[in-house]
């Protein structure tokens, strides 16, 4: 990638046209007015899409000899009530009764409080004299700005607020409705567009509900996650691993979230691209057997104790010493941490604005235990790409308790056990009969209790002579004759438990926005014309090939050289236009072509041909087969353009086209010019 810091600064207004005109990406349904947070790709956003998905799936599914799944998109209502998804998968909005107006409520707090905040700024920088410093700030900000807050006031709050307010962004994933509620009352937001009062906030679940089959009978949702179909071919998977854990499934797959407020192009969307991997580990020993490969790795991490200071400096230091101290809680967890990191680098995100957040624990997921979120920075703040989480057993046991299947692994032991537990028997003569229906429910709960359950109800039955049942929220007494809580001994010669799951989940298209901004840049010395430095292994197209000028003796050349790079797997553009050399050039370095080759008089004289690097515009020469050689290594990642500079040497275009320009050429060049 380019050095951007030699660029002009990023202006996301050029980037979105270069978006535009370049049909990267575009509001889906544009003729008919849009809906907000759906999107089409164009060609090269779907290419570029497409190429950072096959090196993830390189990167980790063959790496790491995953499983992989396509499960359905569609999900019965059954399946998301058992997982929590029906009662929890939910965000907190608020609403304007005068206007009907909706805002996520964390959002718009986010946003009112940042804005006064930069209005402080401001006034404290016209205070000190910095008042041109101030207002080009904040001419940049506004020109960056789409938000619920179009106008910034500029005034001066007072020490004490301005900590508060930081410390309440600090935490702004951490609060639930009520807190919400409470800093929107004390703190008077209200709707930036006419000032006015806003409802307390309420809960909304994001998922899109329908109905399955003609009848509306079966009620099912678009997922929300690729997960829970893993989860439920948990016994397949197993079964086809030869019943040994660990190992891990992945899938790559459309999901569906009803935003609130989609926002921020790509950020914040009803459809999106997910690559998720579930890791199935022993609860009993979660430590990766190829951690030492990844210890030395270093990460930027944003730890929960950091946070609840209401401060967000990172802290460095390498996975292997954050394991060590207890920051990140188990090996596997952080052996992802650590190739997420990897893959993020060798798409071409920019490793300094990266960092990885640790989860506060009001804001974490239902199902998990510990979740670090990569997140990447970019024009509209720190996004959250990637998270990490340790989802326990929870996904697995709440649907082996709803189907009753057991969702489990056994495991030979090397020498039986003698295991002691509290064990339930039912007396089935007597029991029947004195329940009835609700024998069934009654048993089953007295089955499902824990050992310490059991304890206590077995020293109830020695002491009382009866125990007190609750099923189906009904009260049921249980004399002593018709059930005995004991403890038995017995030889295990298997294991059986179920495991623990480890969750890296991608959000791809938000990768792709941040990817994409983080590329773009502008040449000082042309700062119209914006560059894409993807790197060549995600870039859309790897090279672009160019014929000097339209003289038809290139054409079987070009179409030559054409088929030979796709036969390679080298993607290719051949731009023969009237256009100049130069502009062709640049119109491909707003694509992100990394690669140009140059078909000119010498081509047809030697077969030589040059290579053009976009970030530095340098070029090489050489023949077609070495040139060729060169490319093809260079977008596999295995030669560095540097590399091919001292290979080759650097060739300087105008001098040796000047050279092989034959008399005739160059007498009728001078007559055109003096015509």
């Amino acid at each position: 990638m380019a050095d951007l810091s030699r660029s002009v600064p990023f202006d996301r207004s050029q980037f979105e046209e270069l978006m535009k005109k370049r049909f990267f990406f575009s509001p889906s349904f544009q003729i008919y007015g849009g809906i907000s947070g759906l999107f089409d790709y164009g060609p090269p956003g779907s290419a570029l899409q497409t190429n950072i998905v096959d090196l993830w799936r390189k990167h980790f599914i063959i790496e790491e000899s995953m499983l992989e799944v396509d499960c359905s998109m569609l999900t019965p209502h059954d399946v998301l009530k058992t997982s929590g998804h029906v009662d929890k998968f939910c965000d907190w909005m608020c609403k304007d009764p005068s206007t009907g107006e909706i805002f996520r409520a964390d959002h718009l707090v986010e946003e009112v409080l940042e804005a006064r905040l930069k209005g402080d700024k401001e006034a404290r920088a016209k205070e000190t004299g910095a008042t041109n410093v101030a207002v080009q700030e904040e001419s940049e900000d506004k020109k960056k700005r789409k938000k619920k807050v179009k106008e910034i006031k500029v005034t001066r709050l007072d020490d004490e607020t301005v900590r508060e307010y930081e410390f309440i962004l600090a935490q702004i994933d951490n609060y639930d409705g009520q807190q919400l509620t409470d800093i929107m009352k004390v703190h008077d937001i209200r709707n930036p567009a006419n000032n006015g009062e806003l409802e307390s906030p309420r809960q909304f679940n994001l998922m899109f509900q329908t109905q399955i089959g003609p009848s509306g009978g079966l009620q099912g949702y678009l997922r929300p996650e690729t997960a829970q179909g893993q989860f439920l071919n948990f016994n397949r998977l197993l079964e086809f691993n030869n019943g040994k854990v660990p190992f891990a499934s992945a899938m790559i797959g459309k999901a569906f979230r009803n935003e609130i407020s989609p926002r921020s192009g790509l950020l914040r969307v009803r459809e999106f691209l997910m690559g998720e991997v579930e890791h199935f580990v022993d609860p009993q020993n979660k430590e990766h057997d190829r951690f030492d490969e990844v210890a030395h790795i270093p990460l930027r991490l944003l730890p929960r104790a950091v946070q609840v200071e209401g401060k967000s400096e990172v802290v460095e230091m390498t996975i292997g010493d954050a394991v060590k101290k207890g920051v990140v809680d188990n090996t596997t967890l952080g052996y992802f941490m650590a190739r997420i990191s990897l893959f993020l680098e060798k798409i071409g995100i920019d490793m300094s604005r990266l960092r990885f957040r640790q989860h506060m624990s009001n804001e974490m997921a239902h199902y998990a235990c510990d979740c670090w979120d990569a997140e990447i920075q970019c024009s509209y703040g720190w996004i959250e790409c990637v998270g990490c989480a340790d989802r326990s057993a929870y996904d697995l046991t709440v649907h082996s308790k709803a189907t009753k299947t057991p969702l489990v692994v056994q495991e030979a032991l090397p020498e039986p056990i003698v295991v002691e537990e509290y064990v339930v028997e039912v007396n089935k003569k007597k029991f029947g009969p004195r329940f009835k229906r609700d024998a069934k429910a009654v048993e089953e709960e007295m089955l499902n209790w824990t050992q310490e359950v059991k304890e206590t109800k077995s020293a109830q039955l020695a002491s009382q002579g009866r125990v007190t049942v609750v099923a189906n929220g009904v009260e049921h007494e249980v004399d002593a004759e018709l059930v005995t809580v004991e403890k038995q001994q017995r030889k295990e010669h298997t294991r059986t438990f179920t495991p623990n799951v480890i969750e890296p989940s991608f959000g791809l298209g938000r990768l792709l926005y941040c990817l994409m901004e983080h590329s773009f840049w502008a040449r000082p010395e042309d700062t119209q014309r914006g560059v894409l430095s993807f790197p060549a292994v995600v870039a859309p197209i790897k090279a672009l090939i160019v014929p000097l000028s339209r003289n038809a003796e290139f054409n079987p050349v070009v179409r030559k050289l054409s088929a030979k790079l796709r036969s390679l797997g080298v993607s290719n553009k051949v731009d023969d236009s009237n256009a100049n050399i130069g502009r062709r050039y640049a119109r491909n370095d707003e694509l992100g072509t990394p690669f140009g080759l140059t078909v000119d008089f010498e081509t047809l004289e030697n077969s030589s041909i040059t290579l053009r690097e976009r970030d530095t515009t340098k070029q090489v020469r050489g023949s077609q087969e070495d040139i060729i050689n060169a490319l093809v290594a260079l977008t596999e990642g295995k030669m560095l353009w540097k590399n091919a500079v001292e290979k080759f040497g650097e060739f300087n275009a105008t001098q040796d086209f000047i050279f092989w320009l034959d008399t005739s050429i160059i007498q009728t060049i001078i007559a055109e010019l003096f015509v």
